[in-house]
């Protein structure tokens, strides 16, 4: 008996405990510009979502748990609304909590009022949503995105407000410049934000794919990307700075090569300035090419 009793406690939530307080008033209630900065329970069909949510998806499983959890217990902490007219508010963050209670047809929810215009909601919305610990890499960075696209931000005013260190958004922010495909496989979870922060620096998008697929198929760790990427560079490198052998060399390198009995190596760099090498196989072989020089 004892246990039920505990149980219909626990299960009365937040809602319970606002229709016991006298203070609590109505949503539609002839005084409800009033309520600005209060706890109500308004109806869930007086309250519109809010353009402003970064977040575009949410886990179907994880909802039904919540909304299971809620109707067991009720609804623990208020959701955050502004008022817009007399009955109709605007959610601000608690999106999940609100779409669990309706997902089992709660008619009302337990709300905190507050005023704020427009860039206010945005914000807002944004810092509240990148607080949480379950967003995907790009999800953060482009929240931080449109803070300093529409708040008007700087990396540095970005940086106090989200409490992070500048160099933490400088990071997430640098993931946008990845190709697309990248960008969804690091929000589907196949690689991670190190392996993006470690292909940020290839400009090339086909180089880019490329080790995004090598990555999948050989479950590349990120050190390992890592070392990919900076080989790849390094090669890369290389090339940029030997140029085209011209003509007049190639024209000469079978007839050199035939003098000193070795297949010779010609490069040319960017400047025009060459290099010849000639191998040797042994002490006897080198003499013998040391004596066609003289």
């Amino acid at each position: 008996m004892a246990k039920a009793t505990k149980k219909q406690a626990l299960g009365r939530g937040l809602s319970a405990l606002l229709k016991e307080s006298s203070h609590i008033i109505s949503a539609t209630d002839k005084n409800a510009d009033k309520v600005v900065g209060s706890i109500i329970e308004i109806g869930l069909d007086l309250i519109d979502v809010n353009p402003y949510q970064p977040r575009t998806y949410f886990d179907e499983e994880a909802l039904i748990e919540l909304a299971n959890s809620i109707k067991e217990l009720g609804v623990i902490q208020p959701i955050t609304v502004r008022k817009l007219n007399e009955n109709k508010f605007q959610l601000v963050s608690g999106e999940r909590r609100f779409r669990a209670s309706k997902l089992i047809e709660n008619k009302t929810i337990p709300a905190y009022i507050r005023l704020a215009n427009d860039q206010e909601m945005l914000e807002m919305a944004l810092v509240e949503n990148i607080q949480r610990k379950n967003l995907d890499p790009i999800e953060v960075a482009l929240s931080y995105q449109r803070l300093i696209d529409e708040i008007q931000l700087t990396q540095e005013e970005l940086s106090v407000r989200v409490g992070k260190k500048r160099s933490t958004v400088t990071n997430y922010l640098r993931l946008l410049k990845l190709d697309p495909i990248l960008q969804t496989g690091m929000r589907d979870g196949f690689i991670s934000m190190g392996h993006g922060r470690a292909m940020i620096n290839i400009q090339n998008t086909e180089d880019q794919l490329a080790i995004y697929e090598k990555i999948l198929s050989e479950k590349l760790s990120v050190r390992q990307t890592e070392e990919l990427v900076k080989n790849l560079k390094s090669g890369t490198t290389n090339k940029r700075n030997k140029k085209q052998v011209p003509n007049y060399v190639k024209t000469s390198i079978p007839e050199i090569s035939e003098y000193f009995g070795q297949k010779i190596n010609v490069t040319v760099s960017s400047n025009g300035k060459g290099k010849i090498s000639i191998p040797f196989h042994s002490e006897e072989d080198f003499n013998r090419i040391k004596n066609l020089l003289k």
